[in-house]
């Protein structure tokens, strides 16, 4: 069976590298990005199960991403979990189409959780 994938957006290396070694020590594929500027191309080039992505990047908001990327047909099947450190943004991440949200900071176990029920 092949590994699901995950996109990893959030402009904290230090997140980042966290989620990505979690990922991939529960065996998924995982490819990450620092900005959100080239998202849908990332997407095309790696057919993500899943996108995680942080509600506050540099230069772009989660939430507007998440909208656009939930408009547009070709991707609105892709489950997008918002994280943020603001543990009250569950409520927008919900309004603007995310299929899950994590308040920063979180347990690993949680997350992995939360992924596995999003790709099953």
């Amino acid at each position: 069976m092949a590994k699901k994938r995950i996109l990893v957006i959030d402009d904290d290396e230090d997140i980042l590298m966290g989620i990505q070694f979690a990922l991939v020590d529960s065996d998924y594929d995982v490819t990450t990005s620092l900005k959100a500027k080239n998202v849908e191309q990332l997407i095309q080039r790696f057919q993500p199960n899943l996108i995680i992505l942080d509600v506050l990047l540099s230069g772009a908001d989660g939430r507007e991403v998440c909208r656009s990327l939930k408009a547009k047909h070709e991707y609105d099947n892709i489950p997008i979990m918002l994280i943020s450190a603001q543990s009250h943004m569950d409520i927008e991440a919900r309004k603007c189409g995310a299929n899950a949200f994590l308040a920063k900071p979180f347990d690993l176990e949680q997350l992995l959780n939360e992924v596995s029920h999003l790709t099953s």
